[in-house]
């Protein structure tokens, strides 16, 4: 599963605890890559936890859970006006090359050819 917000793919995991952090988003949870937490607002477009406020909330056989206080099913409207996911093919699932292409040009930049 890709980074909800900029695309980027996990890499196979080294030891130890991954930095890449869950949330849900529209009722799916999404993931979010170490670069994007840099963002001081990672977690504006994300849903949060009616009891707790939190924004720790995984999904888990259909049903959401609040990492912090144990609620489930207790998710706060999302915010209206929250950033757009990554780029979609017409399918609805970016493709390989198409992550790949976007990766490039955010390391990258435009080019001008």
């Amino acid at each position: 599963m890709p980074c909800h917000r900029c695309g980027a793919r996990q890499t196979d995991p080294v030891r130890g605890a991954s930095p890449w952090r869950r949330g849900v988003r529209a009722g799916e949870q999404v993931l979010v890559c170490p670069e994007c937490q840099k963002d001081r607002d990672w977690t504006a477009d994300l849903a949060r936890c009616a009891s707790c406020g939190s924004a720790r909330l995984v999904r888990v056989l259909g049903n959401t859970q609040c990492k912090d206080c144990g609620a489930e099913d207790q998710v706060a409207p999302e915010k209206p006006g929250a950033p757009e996911t990554a780029p979609e093919s017409r399918s609805g699932i970016t493709t390989l090359s198409e992550d790949v292409h976007a990766a490039l040009e955010r390391h990258f930049g435009q080019r001008t050819d």
